[in-house]
């Protein structure tokens, strides 16, 4: 396996979902672990690496606002479920050997610093993991678009999304089994074939920005170390000129 990193900067997504494991709901320890292996392994290569988690294993803003509440109470909800999986995940990842800071969009000095740009480039620098955390502390946002935000803000080299399947495909491979996988694709055609990769205002944000993104599968063991070092894993989504 390659042991050089090709990027020195990252940005990790984690889903809320990936937290539950096996579970169908909450915070899973044993995935837990999982993930501060896998994160150490790119670590260790002495990656700068910063992490956006989502808090749909906990609460989903836009599905409560669906059902009638007010979306932004819900959306504010749902960034509270992310500083709750932010929270777990530095414990882990501290249990694990690495220094980590957590960042909230919103502040509670209590359990996080609060987000401030320099401070979270200054910690990276040091090579503390940066987990931030409540989104981008505004309702009708999604992880999705606050991770793209902070990579750009962080000038970080990619942003990982790490799924539960391979990468990208025409159709949902959990549903349409003749789904194809898409090995590379442009901004622009993920926006234009409304595939669910991530919604239309991170896309847009990412190809205004010129931010490369890998979309792979995290639970095959080794895929985020793998990706760091430039081998070819998942669906490269980058500006097709």
């Amino acid at each position: 396996m390659t042991t050089t990193p090709k990027y020195k900067r990252i940005l990790l997504k984690l889903s809320g979902e990936a937290l539950m494991g096996e579970q169908t709901y909450g915070i899973s320890p044993e995935m837990l672990g999982y993930m501060a292996e896998e994160v150490k392994s790119a670590y260790d290569l002495g990656v700068q690496i910063a992490i956006v988690v989502g808090g749909g294993n906990i609460f989903r803003g836009m599905a409560a606002a669906s059902k009638g509440m007010d979306r932004s109470s819900a959306d504010y909800m749902g960034m509270l479920a992310t500083v709750m999986n932010s929270i777990a995940l530095q414990d882990a990842l501290e249990k694990a050997g690495m220094q980590t800071r957590v960042l909230s969009a919103i502040s509670m000095h209590q359990m996080a610093e609060p987000y401030i740009r320099r401070r979270a480039v200054r910690h990276l620098e040091k090579n503390r993991i940066v987990i931030f955390a409540a989104g981008t502390g505004n309702p009708y946002f999604t992880t999705d678009t606050a991770s793209v935000l902070r990579a750009e803000e962080m000038h970080a080299d990619v942003l990982l999304k790490a799924t539960k399947v391979d990468g990208v495909y025409d159709a949902d491979p959990v549903t349409t089994p003749s789904a194809q996988f898409i090995k590379e694709i442009s901004y622009m055609e993920v926006l234009e074939r409304r595939l669910n990769v991530m919604d239309s205002t991170a896309i847009s944000l990412a190809m205004d920005n010129g931010l490369l993104l890998y979309v792979f599968n995290l639970k095959e063991k080794g895929n985020i170390r793998r990706v760091v070092c430039g081998e070819a894993v998942g669906t490269k989504i980058f500006e097709n000129k």
